[in-house]
């Protein structure tokens, strides 16, 4: 579901950039925005509460942390808002670099977590064909926005312009 928005998202404002949107005037831009609407969709988890039942919950998300990680309710409200401050930090062009790169290095640190759900058989969790290769995407995606792979003359250009 997640790579689903993110590439839903990111085709969009693509689209709007086709249309004569500037701010989406390049992929490496539609994609940071787009993965920006993924996290803020993913971080909504790390704070609804445990009865709410028709997606995940903070409950569903503090049974994910691996039991040699301390205080687990506090590592998912942090895992959370630090979610959300790097779609911010995607979606503001004097942050976007920074941003990037502290979200690879997040999506790398919460790859135990996920590990584990799957290893634990947890009704959430993805399994791990699926799992890993979604998170070097949404890594990779992250690197790529923040401008640290391959920036073509398009994205300088588009930098540069008032």
């Amino acid at each position: 579901m997640t790579v689903v928005v993110l590439l839903v998202a990111t085709l969009a404002f693509r689209l709007l950039g086709m249309f004569g949107v500037r701010r989406f005037g390049t992929w490496r831009v539609s994609a940071a925005h787009g993965l920006a609407v993924m996290l803020v969709m993913t971080a909504s988890a790390h704070f609804v509460p445990g009865d709410v039942t028709f997606m995940p919950n903070y409950e569903d998300m503090v049974e994910m942390v691996p039991p040699f990680v301390p205080f687990a309710g506090f590592v998912v409200y942090l895992t959370g808002v630090l979610e959300l401050a790097g779609a911010v930090g995607l979606v503001l062009e004097r942050t976007r670099r920074a941003a990037g790169l502290c979200l690879a290095l997040l999506f790398v640190l919460m790859l135990p977590a996920n590990v584990y759900a799957a290893m634990a058989d947890l009704t959430l969790a993805s399994p791990l064909w699926q799992r890993i290769p979604e998170q070097v995407l949404y890594i990779a995606i992250a690197v790529w926005a923040a401008g640290f792979l391959g920036a073509t003359r398009s994205d300088r250009e588009l930098v540069h312009q008032p």
